[in-house]
This record gives structure tokens, sequence and C-alpha cells, in this order.
């Protein structure tokens, strides 16, 4: 699923606390990760609760943590990576957009978290994907889709 990419440099120190459950969300979504695309997205609806959109600086320190805690993660692991930021996100009471998408030219699949309307910390990696998943918040008024 993960299209190349290099590893992801941390700018900022990551607490302990936040290390720690990122260490958690890492070992669920990389378990998750290994599941069919029906089964994660059922999975991130029920997890996903009643949750409160995630601002774009908190998804953004959720993908850090998530990023500094694991190898795989911080490089072509977009699927874990993505589903760990969105996990830590909703251990901090509030949910990201996750989304996977594909491309045609070069044909390629990626996963990736969004807040405000934008993606977080993808720069130009996520040009040309279209969405075929996403799983909002619920506050949104279209709650999760398939497209």
């Amino acid at each position: 699923m993960s299209t190349p990419e290099t590893l992801f440099e941390i700018s900022e120190p990551v607490p302990l606390r936040s290390r720690l459950a990122a260490r958690c969300t890492v070992a669920v979504a990389l378990a998750l990760a290994r599941l069919s695309p029906r089964r994660i997205r059922r999975v991130l609806v029920v997890v996903r609760g009643g949750a409160r959109p995630s601002s774009y600086d908190q998804t953004r320190a959720a993908r850090q943590a998530v990023v500094a805690v694991s190898m795989i993660c911080a490089g072509q692991g977009c699927l874990a990576r993505s589903i760990a930021t969105a996990l830590l996100c909703r251990l901090g009471g509030h949910w990201p957009v996750w989304r996977v998408g594909a491309r045609t030219s070069p044909f390629g699949a990626h996963a990736w978290v969004e807040a405000e309307g934008r993606p977080v910390a993808e720069g130009d990696n996520i040009t040309g994907f279209r969405p075929l998943m996403t799983v909002e918040p619920r506050l949104h008024a279209h709650s999760s889709t398939f497209r």
C-alpha cells in the first residue's frame, strides 16, 4: 500500500507520555493494517465514536509521536502510520479525517490523515491521490464514506 518515501525528521522532542501512548497505538495499528480494508474501516468507524474533529496541530503532534517511536511508520508504512495517528488522536478525544487513496500514473496507493481540510505533514507525497475510503469525525455531515 505504501508509496516510496524517505524517513520523516522529528522537529520537536516528543514527551515521554506521548511516546508511550504512541507505542501502544502503533502496536494496534500494525495489527489492524493486516486486516482487509473493509474491516479496518469498520474498526475505525467504531473507534472514532463521537469524537470531536482534530485540529491540524493536534493531528501533526500525534503523527510526529507515531513517527518518533516507529521506524515502520517513519518510513514506508503509510497505512500503519495513518491508523496509529488516528488512534492516538482518539486517545486525546478527537479524530482526524482518515483516508486511503490511489493514483493511476504512476500507479500507487497511500493512506494519510487530514485536519482542517488539509493533509497533515504529507508535503508533495499526496499529489495525485484520489480518496477511495474515508473515515471522518462523526460530527461531519458525511460521517464515513466509500468513494
